[in-house]
């Protein structure tokens, strides 16, 4: 009854013993000529996606007036871009801040140029508001290019007036257009008697009707950069030019205005000299003619505050300036120091 287990047992124990010797029988050599097969190639790592291609993002303004890089209020200026090289699709966002604040942005698609070497992009704005603006562009980095960022450009959106008396941004807009001229203005904001004088003084440069009102066609040719005195005798170093027909005073160091002034020269019958001249004189105060702090260029003939500073010539030689500037045009004037007149 027990002899199929032992049988069972018996097999199993020649199986254990021959495993060992199967461990340890060699292994046959391979047949003459035959060489193992290679392991396989690890898959090659796939290449590196491309760095985005640099470029180089340049803007400028256009219809606003040259170096003066302003317009009117509700006159359309353009916004030109380059960009280099061109990548088709390529899109450029251009802002425009006052002062700190984005008051408008565009997304403008750009268009390839001379056989795509670079590309343009073109928008028109268009503001009501006066102020200064800040015009800025940029591209956002995609896979085929880098981001690029423009150099910003400002220019001013001139009011079409201001009037004597009142104050605030236009009247600085103003002040600001004439003093970088030369004219000599007054309180910031505030567009008193010597802004008032300083409209008046650039009326009478460009030709223009000899009053105090800052018109739009005042801020036009401001705004064309029109009104600046070009200095007749720029080799005379610190001197002073009396332009008759034009009646100013202009203050000048070689060939850079440094002031200009309405002032009243001599009338028909009793004519200002003429010629270049020497300050030989100086008093302060008020004499008995009415004259406040002079200058005296030549025998009676002095620059010195007046009561009555007509526009036009209205003096009996003297050139007359009015008597809130007198002491500082005193103070500028020195021993000296040159005087041209001329007709």
């Amino acid at each position: 009854m027990h002899r199929p287990v032992s049988l069972l047992t018996t097999c199993v124990a020649a199986l254990v013993a021959a495993a060992p010797a199967a461990a340890q029988a060699p292994v046959p050599p391979p047949p003459p000529g035959t060489t193992p097969a290679p392991a396989p190639a690890p898959s090659p790592a796939p290449a590196p996606a491309p760095a985005p291609a640099a470029g180089a993002l340049s803007i400028k303004l256009e219809r606003v007036n040259g170096k003066a890089a302003a317009v009117l209020a509700g006159t359309r200026f353009r916004v030109r871009g380059t960009v280099k090289p061109y990548v088709a699709g390529q899109r450029v966002t251009v802002r425009v801040y006052r002062g700190e604040r984005k008051v408008a942005a565009r997304r403008v698609t750009v268009a390839p140029v001379k056989g795509g070497a670079r590309g343009t992009l073109v928008h028109d704005f268009e503001f009501r508001l006066p102020g200064h603006l800040t015009v800025r562009a940029s591209h956002r980095a995609t896979a085929q290019q880098a981001t690029m960022v423009a150099r910003g450009r400002g220019l001013d959106v001139l009011p079409l007036r201001a009037r004597p008396g009142t104050t605030g941004l236009a009247v600085r807009l103003l002040q600001q257009r004439l003093a970088r001229l030369g004219y000599v203005v007054g309180r910031r904001g505030v567009f008193d008697g010597r802004t008032a004088r300083a409209v008046l003084a650039f009326r009478k440069v460009t030709g223009m009707a000899r009053t105090i009102e800052a018109s739009e066609e005042v801020f036009r040719r401001l705004a064309r950069g029109q009104g600046a005195f070009k200095v007749r005798y720029p080799g005379h170093g610190k001197h002073v030019e009396a332009d008759l027909s034009r009646q100013v005073l202009v203050f000048a160091r070689g060939a850079k205005v440094e002031r200009i002034y309405h002032i009243s020269s001599g009338a028909p019958g009793t004519p200002t000299i003429l010629g270049s001249f020497r300050v030989y004189m100086k008093t302060p105060g008020t004499n008995a003619k009415g004259m406040v702090f002079s200058s005296y260029f030549i025998r009676g003939y002095a620059i010195h505050g007046y009561a009555s500073v007509p526009v036009f010539n209205a003096s009996h030689g003297c050139l007359r300036v009015p008597v809130p500037d007198a002491v500082s045009i005193y103070n500028w004037v020195q021993m000296g120091d040159r005087v041209d007149v001329y007709p």
